[in-house]
């Protein structure tokens, strides 16, 4: 299968995923929409970078939703294995790192096939999205970092500043974010470094 064919089948189950989402929710009442979908995890990435997609789609809503069902559709990847993309119905944005604008500073996306009216999908800001990164800081957490970093999507101060501030709303021992923070911003700066460097040998 060709790649520009994998991305579009990928991003065909992105937007069906997302088209039954909207159909749970056409039936709330006026004062309630539109309902705000916050897409953050892989899904935010892979939004941001075009890079790295993944499986299952991490989302917060700015109401409480009930979903009677799972929500997956399959897909094919670049290889032609059959793929299943799902909404993660046991994602819980209290339990890692994330600052108090986060959705409020998150960017709308037009996703085709949503009514705007009735669901306002957006994607947390790149900055963001690193901070979400740090509480676990996995491999995968460092890398997707290092991606962010290396589209100059995000610096190491603005990824600093916006952590530490998130932290102070944070109860338990930080000590290790505090930690994720300095080897994070170190990675962030080696990446920039790298970027520059290599704009410089391509002038």
């Amino acid at each position: 299968m060709k790649r520009e064919k994998a991305k579009s089948e990928y991003d065909r189950a992105f937007n069906e995923v997302l088209s039954r989402v909207q159909q749970s929710l056409k039936d709330s009442p006026p004062g309630a929409i539109p309902i705000r979908m916050y897409i953050a995890g892989g899904a935010a990435l892979h939004l941001l970078t075009g890079a790295r997609v993944t499986e299952d789609i991490d989302a917060s809503f700015s109401q409480r939703v009930l979903f009677n069902e799972d929500i997956e559709v399959s897909y094919r990847d670049p290889d032609g294995r059959a793929r299943l993309m799902y909404l993660d119905r046991n994602y819980n944005d209290t339990l890692g790192l994330l600052h108090e604008n986060a959705y409020d500073d998150s960017t709308p996306v037009n996703v085709p096939g949503i009514d705007g009216t009735l669901m306002d999908v957006r994607v947390l800001s790149p900055v963001d999205l690193a901070v979400t990164k740090l509480a676990r800081f996995t491999d995968q957490d460092r890398e997707d970092i290092q991606l962010l970093a290396r589209k100059a999507l995000v610096d190491s101060a603005a990824v600093r500043r916006r952590a530490e501030e998130a932290l102070a709303g944070y109860v338990g021992n930080v000590a290790p974010v505090r930690t994720s923070i300095d080897i994070a911003c170190r990675l962030i700066d080696a990446e920039r470094s790298n970027g520059s460097r290599k704009t410089k040998n391509d002038a």
